[in-house]
């Protein structure tokens, strides 16, 4: 928490007097800084790679859209929108459908930015994983140690698999549970560190997206409470404690353990989303400082560059190590959390 916090109020202050500078750029153009921060964060359904002379070089992502007026599906892309349908300002840009007087959001089954680089990681970790499996078939472990990338990765794979998932979950019950959870730890790494990529196939902030994160956090709470024992279930409705606070006059502890069920996934979603939505805006805002700068005069452009130029070397350095410690910690959280639905009855 002291770490978001400090990313927080650092995008904050970057964010806060840069929009009001912005309003005396140079040559007249306005420099919305805050707008263009949270342009890059949104899904998209375009990839846009750069843009030159006025004009954006862009990916036409395919949209697949459920007309509600005629309950047709259309394929088509952001350039070619069929007659009724239109991307609401109100609503981040989302794609919405006039039914009569009304604004309605039609089903939308589209391939935007975040799914793209959701596909993209995807074979990223096969490609990894069949290339580390290849070695082991064509080698006998136990006889030539793998090396360079392979040794790398088992490392890593032994790490998390020994060092976390079974020691928090514990030696009897963890085996149906490390696919999963290391499934998770680099499925979040890859994202995380694709994500520092400025340019395509990298860029799309999907750790920093709500629902990504959810997602992540409902396959672990159903991971624990799906397969959790009956001491885990005693633990919540009938805790071991005086039996006042769980019964008489009204069931105070119970309420609240059953209250954890859901706080717990809670917290992961949160933590994960608000740090890398963090940090991603803090370097998008040092960037933009680089432009706010000369469009205010050439002294302001060389202190405010030199200024970005560190502080961004700084923030991608951090990056990259708040990349490995997300994925990391909400690995670690799973799985301490799994472990708890598998307590042991201990008689007294």
């Amino acid at each position: 928490m002291k770490h978001l916090k400090t990313i927080i109020l650092l995008m904050m202050v970057a964010l806060l007097p840069m929009s009001a500078l912005a309003e005396e750029g140079g040559d007249g153009e306005k420099i919305n800084i805050p707008e263009i921060v949270l342009e890059h964060l949104a899904d998209s359904y375009e990839w846009h790679i750069a843009t030159y002379q006025g004009k954006h070089l862009s990916i036409s992502l395919p949209i697949i859209i459920r007309s509600e007026n005629t309950g047709e599906w259309h394929f088509c892309t952001a350039h070619s929108l069929p007659d009724g349908f239109f991307f609401s300002e109100e609503h981040h840009g989302k794609i919405y459908e006039k039914v009569g007087d009304e604004e309605v959001r039609p089903i939308d089954l589209s391939i935007t930015k975040s799914v793209m680089q959701i596909w993209i990681v995807v074979a990223v970790l096969i490609i990894v994983f069949l290339s580390c499996a290849r070695w082991y078939k064509k080698h006998d472990a136990k006889e030539a140690a793998p090396g360079g990338f392979v040794g790398a990765m088992e490392m890593i794979v032994m790490m998390i698999h020994d060092d976390l998932i079974k020691s928090s979950i514990g030696e009897k019950h963890y085996k149906p549970y490390a696919p999963y959870l290391l499934t998770v730890f680099f499925f979040i790494l890859t994202c995380n560190l694709i994500g520092l990529i400025p340019v395509f196939p990298g860029g799309a902030n999907v750790t920093g997206n709500i629902n990504i994160t959810f997602f992540l956090a409902l396959c672990t709470m159903l991971a624990i409470n799906i397969f959790a024992n009956k001491e885990y279930w005693k633990e919540i409705f009938w805790p071991e404690v005086p039996l006042f606070l769980k019964a008489y006059p009204a069931p105070v502890m119970p309420l609240i353990e059953l209250f954890g069920v859901f706080t717990k996934p809670f917290a992961l979603m949160i933590r994960l989303f608000a740090n890398m939505m963090a940090g991603h805006a803090v370097m998008l805002s040092f960037t933009c400082v680089i432009f706010l700068g000369w469009s205010m005069g050439v002294g302001f452009g060389l202190g405010l560059n030199a200024f970005s130029i560190l502080m961004l070397l700084f923030m991608n350095l951090l990056e990259l190590l708040v990349a490995f410690v997300q994925a990391y910690v909400f690995t670690m959280l799973s799985a301490v959390f799994i472990g708890l639905a598998h307590k042991e009855h201990h008689a007294e």
